[in-house]
């Protein structure tokens, strides 16, 4: 059709094709394009469509000096400098790696298995940029698959091994006659159905449209990635038009007539080679000017740099369904996930925002990505502990006959919860195992276990057999030693019950309520009088004794009496409360540590202990440098508690989990010392790379963020709570805040008597005064009976009479 249309366009001399068929053969392709060149004298070769094929045809292309226009999906970057006279054709296909990377996120699965050709040479192209790919997005390959062509016996015994794995997604890269293979054994052998996906590349998905109807029935669910080519425009229709007419003459017996990427690029190819034999018949002049073709064909733009085509950027996603596929929605580069292509289109983040998938078996919930791995094809089998020390976490007992065992502890609650938690239903049986920590992680490695539950630390050295869930206890190794009591020696200790603004205030108020006494009985009282100096003296004397010696008959005035009496009151209950404090603090003061941190313990050469069975023992020796003779492990808290009492050993090191449920047991005897020694905490074990783990670990976060953790350690605490305890601040320092009330009492008390005896002060001072004029006046005006009283004495006389009672005494006196 390309030869036509470049004879009816250009009307020059009509180009002739010869067609020779390799068979997929490299070697009978090289002897092929040497007969055509020696033969038939062609100027230029179209079609290699392997890298086999392509590098020998190219061989002998170079020897004589005719261009070879490849299909291959990738050619080398140095094919290019080896042969000078290989272009190729067909754009590089590597971003569609990218789209694959971004389906797989779409969906959040984080292994594939990919499936590709052994004889593939565009795999070592492929693969690599697939792998990384992956790796951006969060996910990784997990086994590769290569498959030998034209061999039954092999497809099925690879199929057999990937059947029996956990990985459950599938990236097939195989020509379209394999793929065709491989589908139909995979529906044989009934992984077409759900909790499978299958994703093809574009080798296979572009010729999706060419595939019979039971090819196509036994391929329903698969995601296919293929190459975009533009299809609205008038170019493609009229050429889809023609296309379809011309194969429906030629093959009536083939109901599918539907034009691919591989038509549109041998067309776009051929119409290039056409234009430039116009103006150059063969050797380097048709190569240069076949190197500067620039036109737009059906494919996209044809325009060649370093002898190869732009590669592609944007892919169509499809969905096969029923007798044909779906198409889903494109991928560009840079851009993500669309429903259309072109202006207006509106980006996605996720293919889940195209519409629903059509999954293989039909399920419309969205696959897993993996199978629940098993040791047998019923249930999980779970290893536990039997030799907790801490039996709280775990505790496995045996009935009285010794027939039945019952799994106990917070670690089995736990895993309970989380396991009802997860999306699907998880079949699992617990089993005990007798042997140390390690062992038991060993037993996954050795295919035993499935996984362990139980007070596993999350140590280092294990992940050589297996993996861990996030800690769900806290991590630390914690050093505990006993306590003994001293004496207290601190010299300002009986300034600790009061805050300083506590005696702050109580001097204020004693210094302001002495002055009010010492004002009031001051004309009472003889020895509160004297020199400036001696009053002072006196003030304060009176301040801070008047309170514990000074009885109420000693006193004179009620006003002193009323402010002594709320005094008293208030200092008895800050005195009783000072007593009590001051007590129970000398009380607290009187334990200390045995041992002040662990460079003692190596000085003295002392005995340590460590729960049998766990990790701490290597990290003692290794990491502290403990002896190895001075280490003891225990069996039990009980254990522990005698060695200690004992002084068998000096310290415990204990995990923090462990340390929390010791002390809560024993809070009085023993205390944590020195820091936290960084550790791993408890976690749930499964194999190396177990699909199930990202799945339980998203499950048991979500049991702890709902507080059922938390809850299950409380009541776990709670019936080991000590309940004489001593907890930090049990004493603290009274402040003003709880005295308030009486400081307010005491002081507006003093206040309110000192200002009616102020009153009274003056007001005795004025009659005082009004008294000692009107004598004077009277002595006057006995010196001179004559004399009448001036206006100044009758104005006295006025006041007099306000006073009767004093000026009648005063007469007397006279």
């Amino acid at each position: 059709m390309a030869l036509d249309d470049h004879f009816d366009s250009t009307g020059n001399q009509r180009l002739v094709l010869h067609v020779r068929n390799s068979q997929g053969k490299p070697s009978q392709a090289a002897l092929a394009a040497k007969g055509l060149i020696d033969e038939q004298k062609v100027q230029a070769i179209l079609g290699p469509h392997t890298w086999e094929e392509t590098s020998l045809v190219a061989e002998v292309g170079s020897e004589t000096h005719t261009p070879i226009v490849s299909f291959a999906e990738a050619n080398p970057k140095w094919a290019a400098e080896l042969w000078p006279f290989l272009v190729q054709a067909s754009r590089n296909q590597l971003k569609q790696m990218e789209a694959i990377a971004d389906i797989v996120q779409s969906w959040e699965w984080h292994q594939v298995t990919v499936i590709y050709g052994d004889r593939d040479s565009s795999a070592n192209e492929v693969l690599p940029h697939l792998s990384d790919a992956l790796r951006q997005v969060g996910a990784e390959i997990s086994h590769l698959v290569a498959l030998p062509p034209f061999a039954s016996s092999s497809l099925i015994t690879e199929l057999e091994k990937i059947q029996n794995d956990q990985c459950r997604v599938f990236v097939v890269h195989l020509s379209a006659p394999l793929a065709v293979q491989l589908f139909e054994k995979a529906k044989e052998m009934k992984m077409m159905e759900k909790d499978y996906v299958w994703i093809t590349t574009d080798p296979i998905t572009s010729l999706v449209h060419s595939f019979n109807a039971s090819t196509i029935s036994s391929m329903q669910g698969i995601i296919g990635v293929k190459s975009y080519f533009p299809e609205s425009g008038n170019q493609f229709k009229d050429f889809d038009h023609r296309f379809r007419k011309r194969f429906s003459m030629e093959h009536p017996e083939d109901g599918n007539n539907e034009p691919g990427i591989f038509a549109a690029q041998a067309y776009d190819a051929a119409r290039a080679v056409a234009q430039a034999m116009t103006e150059s018949s063969k050797g380097r002049k048709l190569l240069a000017k076949l190197l500067r073709s620039d036109f737009h064909g059906l494919s996209g733009r044809i325009k060649f740099n370093d002898q190869k085509l732009a590669p592609q950027h944007v892919f169509q996603i499809i969905n096969v369904n029923g007798k044909s596929y779906r198409e889903v929605g494109y991928w560009s580069d840079g851009l993500g996930f669309s429903e259309t292509i072109g202006e207006g289109a509106t980006n996605r983040s996720s293919m889940r925002d195209l519409g629903q998938v059509f999954w293989p078996g039909g399920p419309w919930y969205t696959p897993k990505g993996w199978a629940v791995p098993t040791t047998n094809a019923n249930v999980l089998r779970i290893g536990v502990p039997t030799g907790a020390t801490f039996k709280q976490y775990v505790n496995v007992k045996k009935d009285p006959l010794g027939n039945n065992l019952s799994f106990s502890g917070i670690a089995i609650d736990l895993f309970k919860a989380t396991v009802n938690e997860l999306p699907y239903h998880l079949p699992y049986e617990l089993f005990p195992f007798e042997g140390t920590y390690d062992s038991l992680v060993k037993q996954i490695h050795l295919h035993k276990f499935d996984a362990v539950v139980g007070d596993v630390a999350i140590v280092s050295r294990r992940y050589e057999h297996a993996e861990f869930t996030h800690p769900y206890t806290e991590s630390g190794l914690i050093m505990i030693v006993p306590v003994r009591s001293k004496t207290c020696n601190k010299a300002w200790l009986f300034m600790k019950p009061f805050t300083k603004a506590m005696w702050a205030l109580i001097g204020a108020i004693n210094v302001y309520n002495g002055f009010v006494v010492w004002l009031i009985e001051r004309n009472y009282c003889p020895e509160l009088k004297g020199s400036v100096l001696n009053q002072i003296g006196s003030l304060i004397w009176l301040s801070f004794t008047t309170l514990f010696s000074l009885q109420g008959d000693k006193l004179h005035s009620n006003f002193s009496r009323m402010t002594m009496v709320v005094w008293l009151f208030m200092a008895l209950i800050i005195t009783q409360t000072y007593t009590a404090n001051l007590a129970s603090m000398l009380t607290v003061q009187q334990l200390e540590p045995t041992v002040a941190d662990v460079d003692a313990l190596l000085r003295t050469n002392a005995m340590v202990g460590y729960c049998k069975g766990s990790f701490v023992s290597a990290y003692l020796t290794e990491v502290l440098r403990f002896p190895h003779n001075n280490i003891m492990q225990f069996n039990s808290t009980e254990e522990y508690d005698l060695a200690l009492r004992s002084k068998v050993i000096a310290a415990a090191f204990l995990e923090a989990p462990f340390a929390k449920i010791f002390l809560a047991k024993y809070c009085k005897a023993f205390m944590p010392v020195g820091p936290t020694f960084k550790v791993g905490g408890f976690g749930f074990v499964f194999p190396k790379g177990s699909m199930l783990l990202p799945s339980v670990t998203e499950a048991m976060l979500k049991v702890t963020e709902r507080g059922d953790l938390r809850t299950l350690e409380n009541s776990m605490l709670a019936s080991l709570k000590c309940l004489d305890a001593e907890t930090d601040g049990a004493n603290p320092s009274l402040s003003p805040n709880s005295f308030w009330v009486l400081f307010v009492l005491t002081g507006g008390t003093s206040t309110i008597a000192l200002v009616v005896y102020i009153f009274n002060i003056r007001k005795s001072i004025l009659v005082y005064k009004t008294n000692w004029k009107l004598i004077l006046d009277v002595m006057k005006r006995w010196g001179n009976p004559n004399r009448r009283f001036s206006r100044r004495d009758s104005d006295i006389n006025e006041e007099s009479h306000a006073y009767p009672s004093n000026a009648s005494a005063l007469q007397a006196q006279v």
